[in-house]
């Protein structure tokens, strides 16, 4: 891996940054978090058209500007400084990336350029609160119950009922650490090959599709979908099949469906617009084909979509420290600058150990997540083939060029010249298992944007507590990630459920008691 970013990644992070500091300051954010949009449209028509963000990690054959997932995590990250209110997360980032991994080259060809130009929004509905759970970034995908082991329900993300006492009802259980010692397979989801019953399983709550006059309906209701009034498509995430086929679908459902009503919720953090989806027997087109499960590709994009809201965090929680260090230099208490006292600075250093040691993991993941997309890119490739991977070649192709010095067209440079997706290492795992730097870099991510903005209010005082101040837009910032996108224990318990750290270690026969064969 080459530390060191290109001009192009450069100039991209200057760019951005520089539009965001004249158009997006906090009288800014506070006058568009109250449009109907939620953002400023204008703003958006200058980042989509003449920057080209909603198409900088798509292939230049659908429109886009054909750079990767390090250069999206750039832009983010110069985003999250400005806290800026757009439809660029849930367009670039959510739906984008599932458009091109599962849509078929009709829904591509149509829909795709539209994203890249910024002329269509779009956005992914799937019940409140399981959007980490529904990329294989949290849970296991089973949907409620606890995950503490504290007996108040079964622990989905083990796949086994919670008892009294933190342990397990059924085979497995929890160790001495409280953690479960059955998990997940390499794909992410539950033991047992099940999954997605997040999106509704069959039972009530979320969004369930049936084939009807020789097309799908939609019917249920999901709520806190990011920008989903303003959205003009909807990826909606139904479970369909009944119990003997049950698989979750991806569905097509443009803004003006009949039988759609959307509504904007009220949400703790206004720069990011939620919204409540009601489905009354809506028509809906299958995201590629209906008889396959989304989960797995839900998955695959998970990691990217973690490195980026990772980076984004960090540009939020950077934001804050610079703004705390530069009232710290003029705010004076007892005739001299509080930013003197080594309290001060002691809570200030100890908040830049922490942002910079996640902005370095979110980085990385974002480098890891660009190589592992264009591995699965060369693994799609035809056998027979040696021309390089090209745009719009498979559902996962990427550009030609270099993103932090890896060859797109040879994925597997990166891998051989370091640490990364597909070899061991503190952060990745194995060759097939689903890598795990995205959701640690997200819990890193959160804790420090958390820490940054908690000191932000401290330590201006009194004015960090007034609504006039921007203290409370980032503080609210990191509460409202904290509850979409965390909490981190959960992130990391997943991590490490992926990577086996307490997988059950069977006893040797000389450990065993008399007619004894069980794991601990």
């Amino acid at each position: 891996m080459d530390t060191a970013f290109t001009e192009e990644q450069d100039g991209i992070r200057r760019t951005v940054r520089d539009v965001l500091a004249r158009r997006c300051t906090p009288e800014d954010v506070r006058a568009a978090v109250l449009a109907p949009q939620g953002y400023d449209t204008a703003l958006w028509h200058t980042l989509a058209h003449e920057l080209g963000l909603p198409g900088l990690a798509l292939p230049e054959a659908y429109g886009g500007t054909g750079c990767g997932t390090l250069e999206l995590a750039l832009a983010a990250e110069e985003a999250g400084r400005a806290l800026l209110p757009s439809p660029l997360l849930p367009t670039a980032v959510l739906a984008a990336p599932l458009l091109h991994a599962l849509g078929t080259r009709g829904q591509r060809d149509r829909l795709l350029p539209a994203l890249a130009r910024g002329e269509l929004t779009a956005t992914l509905a799937v019940p409140a609160g399981t959007l980490t759970s529904a990329l294989g970034l949290s849970g296991t995908g089973d949907g409620d119950g606890d995950v503490t082991g504290n007996g108040t329900g079964p622990a989905p993300w083990t796949g086994i009922s919670g008892g009294r006492h933190g342990r397990g009802t059924q085979e497995g259980g929890f160790g001495a650490t409280g953690l479960a010692a059955t998990g997940f397979g390499a794909d992410g989801r539950g033991a047992d090959g099940s999954g997605g019953s997040w999106a509704g399983g069959g039972r009530a709550g979320g969004i369930q599709a049936r084939p009807a006059d020789g097309g799908w309906r939609l019917y249920g209701e999901v709520g806190q979908v990011l920008c989903g009034h303003t959205a003009g498509l909807l990826l909606v995430a139904a479970h369909t099949g009944g119990f003997a086929r049950s698989r979750t679908v991806l569905f097509l459902v443009t803004a003006d469906a009949p039988g759609l009503t959307r509504i904007r919720q009220t949400a703790l953090d206004e720069t990011r617009p939620v919204a409540r989806l009601e489905l009354r027997d809506v028509p809906a087109e299958p995201l590629g084909p209906p008889e396959d499960d989304a989960g797995p590709a839900l998955a695959a994009v998970g990691p990217g979509v973690a490195a980026v809201l990772a980076a984004e965090a960090v540009g939020a929680a950077d934001g804050a420290l610079r703004r705390t260090v530069a009232y710290v230099g003029v705010r004076h208490q007892f005739g001299r600058p509080i930013g003197s006292f080594q309290a001060v600075r002691h809570r200030l250093a100890d908040v830049y150990v922490r942002v910079e040691a996640a902005r370095s993991a979110a980085y990385y993941a974002a480098w890891a997540a660009g190589t592992e997309a264009a591995a699965r890119a060369e693994t799609a490739a035809p056998p027979s083939s040696t021309a390089p991977v090209r745009p719009g070649d498979g559902p996962a192709a990427v550009p030609e060029g270099r993103v932090n010095g890896v060859d797109r067209a040879n994925p597997a440079e990166g891998r051989a010249n370091g640490a990364g997706p597909g070899r061991p290492g503190p952060a990745g795992g194995g060759p097939g298992e689903a890598p795990v730097d995205g959701p640690l870099a997200l819990a890193q991510a959160l804790e420090a944007l958390r820490s940054a903005t908690a000191e932000t209010v401290q330590l201006h005082g009194g004015v960090g507590f007034t609504w006039e101040h921007p203290a409370h837009l980032a503080f609210k910032r990191a509460a409202g990630d904290t509850l979409l996108f965390g909490p981190a224990h959960l992130l990391r318990a997943r991590a490490a459920a992926r990577a086996g750290l307490f997988a059950p270690r069977t006893r040797r026969a000389s450990e065993r008691r008399d007619g004894e064969a069980v794991a601990v």
